[in-house]
């Protein structure tokens, strides 16, 4: 007879039947296994409850396998498919190209070297510059990387960079012609963004695209080189009248050209004002027309040796790309790159968009208007108010105005003296003297070399030197000449001079004076005729650090808590990506000092540098902004210390933009008793300073990790408002033993936030003496 399981068994297999409960031993799992799938209900003895699922329950689960099964073929299919019957994808494009740079660098013999750390050092810094070049172009979107092949050339002569350039095709194809474009429009001076401090031969440059690169070997397709059909040079740029009728609303007359569009002549900007006149219409910005005139028919500047366009600032044509860039021909997208214009303070100026007053007022910010600090680069939040009369000229800080008759009439009218500063000095031209801004006494750059220029009552004019010859003995002139340039140069803050010589004046209806008495202690000058036009020339050495040209007083006597305009010239707000996150400090024209720890995390951020601001809500006429393209960190154990490269180098020194000195290899010889720290107001938004003192490293090892590298630090004055804090990278500064300069001692590596009275967090700051040595090497 059959038993009781092979009875159980058949009654499983019917599909009539929901579900059935059977009692067996332990045997049953050899029996669950070849039958339908049980569920356990219980295991906790050796007899064991299971529950056969029904027929139409396991019907349903074979259809699910099935599904699932299908699935799975056809997802192998795919790939399958794919992996082997489709081609393979499109490879980079490649293009080969070289430059010879003919001044600002040079070839020495270990950079033939690969291997070498000069080539390495040398090589990075070409990379990051071009790197910059595409990623700031229209041609980003399939730009991956540059990367320097070799540097040849002649010990001590040209320096040759060969380097090549890689696109990904999938998202736009790339011609020779458009990387000769781009880079043609870098080696050209008068458009360079990256390269401002090479002269680079523009029949020098050619640019081939690889078919196939494979190790070493690469075949070429075709060469474009960027030779011109002539050596004639262009003729220096000249200003001319504004013609442009759409456009005569400007507060300008004269323009110039070629315009950052490339139009050469009137016809050529009306050919294409039809299509700035329809984004005008369409109210895809609110300030569209201002722009476009202004990019139309920018503004022209005299200058020597040839006139300057001043075109609109960066931060407007950044607003207006937001707005209308998407309508923009493509044509007009290529060439209306707002990395390539200009902000604030640099480059001879840029105008800044109009309606700033009004843009304070939306952000809740009209107390600042008429406060005497100046917010607008336009000055227009401190012209209009009830202590400043129309035509008069701004002091620059603090609320007073002046007549412009009464500059440098030996009576000091502003608080800061700066009405009676620079009566002399130095500049290319009398037409560029004269087209210094006049709505304050600050020259917006300062000049190491030109003819001395003296600015009387307003009016501007050059020193004379033919009575020299009738005066002197010829053996005194030379001296005379050395004393008197020497002088110069000192109150304009250079290191000593250079040269000294007398130039035959080719400029008409010039002022002239000359030294009533050469040889005395105080020289006069008068006003005189000069018919031989012999003026003085005179070329100054280095700036010099660390002076607060601002300050009539030395040190820190009458130097107050809240930083005024020029008050600390080397201080660097950082930016990522337009938010403040730290600081930094000016060492070089090329080089700022911060902490690494800025940077953790962030490794393709981009990132700006402010230099001249105490408000970063404001704009001031004196700002200045370069991109961070290296970062090179310090060698010195347990040191934080780095130093950033600039995009290009700062040459538009300034009273508001200087850079600091550096401490020597000791300690000494720094006045460890006045030093300072530089940190904002809890809004992050005026720049503070902190008085410091030395305190035991012990203190700050019982709070902080301290390394060998450390300088501990605490408040001088216990405060109750805490008011202040300091961001990373905040610079401690410490007075030189002369009295009048400020060094950079220490580099503060994490955010030191804000501490109420009795409870002050001592201060780490990471030593900067140790780190000399390797500053001083790199920036050379």
């Amino acid at each position: 007879m059959p038993s009781y399981f092979d009875r159980a068994s058949k009654k499983v297999y019917r599909c009539n039947r929901d579900t059935e409960i059977s009692v067996s031993t332990v045997s049953t799992r050899r029996f669950s296994r070849a039958g339908t799938p049980s569920s356990i209900l219980s295991s906790d003895s050796d007899i064991r409850f299971t529950r056969k699922l029904g027929g139409q329950y396991r019907c349903g689960c074979c259809v699910l396998a099935a599904f699932l099964l299908f699935l799975l073929f056809s997802g192998v299919s795919i790939y399958l498919g794919y992996t082997f019957l489709t081609s393979d994808p499109p490879g980079d494009q490649i293009f080969l190209a070289t430059f010879r740079v003919i001044e600002g660098d040079s070839f020495a013999s270990e950079l033939a070297d690969p291997s070498t750390e000069a080539f390495r050092i040398r090589s990075r810094e070409y990379r990051d510059r071009l790197n910059l070049i595409f990623r700031r172009s229209w041609m980003k979107v399939s730009f991956l990387a540059a990367e320097v092949l070799a540097l040849d050339g002649s010990e001590g002569s040209d320096l040759v960079v060969h380097f090549d350039v890689r696109f990904d095709p999938r998202y736009q194809t790339v011609t020779t012609g458009d990387v000769v474009d781009i880079l043609s429009r870098e080696i050209n001076r008068e458009t360079s963004k990256y390269l401002t401090n090479l002269t680079i031969d523009s029949q020098s440059l050619e640019v081939q695209e690889s078919l196939k690169a494979l190790n070493a070997q690469v075949s070429m397709q075709t060469t474009v080189s960027t030779a011109s059909p002539t050596t004639t040079l262009p003729p220096p740029r000249r200003c001319s009248n504004l013609d442009l009728s759409y456009c005569k609303h400007l507060p300008y007359n004269v323009t110039s050209y070629p315009n950052v569009l490339g139009h050469r002549s009137l016809a050529d900007v009306e050919e294409d004002v039809i299509a700035f006149r329809e984004l005008v219409d369409a109210e895809c910005y609110r300030l569209a027309y201002d722009f476009v005139c202004q990019v139309l028919q920018p503004a022209c500047v005299p200058n020597q040796p040839e006139d300057l366009l001043q075109l609109p600032c960066r931060s407007f044509c950044r607003e207006f790309w937001n707005g209308c860039g998407s309508r923009l021909p493509d044509r007009i997208k290529r060439l209306l790159d707002c990395s390539n214009f200009p902000e604030y303070a640099d480059q001879g100026g840029c105008r800044a968009k109009p309606g700033c007053v009004q843009a304070l007022q939306a952000k809740a910010l009209s107390p600042r208007i008429c406060d005497g600090v100046i917010d607008c680069p336009d000055l227009s939040d401190e012209k209009n108010c009830a202590y400043c009369r129309d035509g008069y000229m701004h002091c620059g800080v603090g609320r007073t105005c002046i007549p412009r008759s009464e500059r440098c009439d030996g009576k000091v009218d502003c608080a800061n003296g700066s009405d009676e500063k620079d009566c002399l000095s130095l500049a290319p031209s009398i037409r560029a003297a004269k087209a210094q801004p006049s709505d304050t006494p600050h020259a917006a750059k300062y000049n190491d070399e030109g003819f001395v220029i003296f600015n009387e009552k307003g009016m501007v004019g050059k020193l004379c030197t033919a009575n020299l010859n009738a005066t002197l003995p010829g053996t005194e002139i030379d001296d005379v000449l050395q004393t008197a340039a020497g002088s110069l140069c000192n109150l304009l803050t250079y290191t000593g001079v250079k040269s000294v010589e007398i130039r035959v004046d080719d400029e008409e209806d010039v002022q002239y004076v000359h030294m009533e008495d050469p040889s005395a202690t105080e020289i006069t000058f008068v006003r005189a005729p000069c018919p031989s036009k012999e003026v003085m020339y005179v070329r100054c050495g280095e700036l010099e650090c660390g002076v607060q040209a601002l300050r009539a007083r030395s040190g820190t006597r009458g130097l107050n808590k809240m930083a005024e305009p020029g008050d600390w010239p080397w201080h660097v707000a950082l930016f990522k990506e337009e938010v403040h996150v730290c600081d930094a400090t000016l060492v070089a024209a090329s080089w700022l000092i911060a902490t690494a720890s800025c940077f953790q995390g962030q490794p393709k951020a981009e990132w700006s540098a402010r230099m001249g601001t105490v408000r970063l809500s404001s704009t001031s006429p004196w700002q200045q902004e370069r991109r961070i393209v290296g970062m090179i960190k310090s060698p010195v154990e347990g040191s934080t210390t780095v130093l950033l490269k600039l995009d290009r180098p700062v040459t538009t020194f300034s009273d508001f933009v200087r850079p600091v000195c550096l401490p020597s290899n000791q300690d000494p010889p720094v006045n460890t008793t006045q030093c300072n720290a530089l940190g904002w107001a809890r809004n992050r938004d005026l720049l503070q300073r902190v008085q410091l003192r030395h305190s035991a490293m012990e203190r700050c090892e019982n709070i902080s990790i301290a390394s060998v590298n450390s300088v501990c630090t605490e408040p001088a004055y216990s405060t109750d408002d805490c008011n202040e804090e300091e961001v990373a990278g905040s610079p401690m500064l410490c007075l030189r033993s002369d009295g009048r300069r400020w060094a950079l001692t220490g580099v503060g590596s994490w955010r030191i936030a804000c501490s109420k009275a009795g409870v002050e967090r001592p201060r780490l700051y990471d030593k900067i003496s140790s780190n000399i040595a390797w500053v001083k090497s790199t920036i050379e």
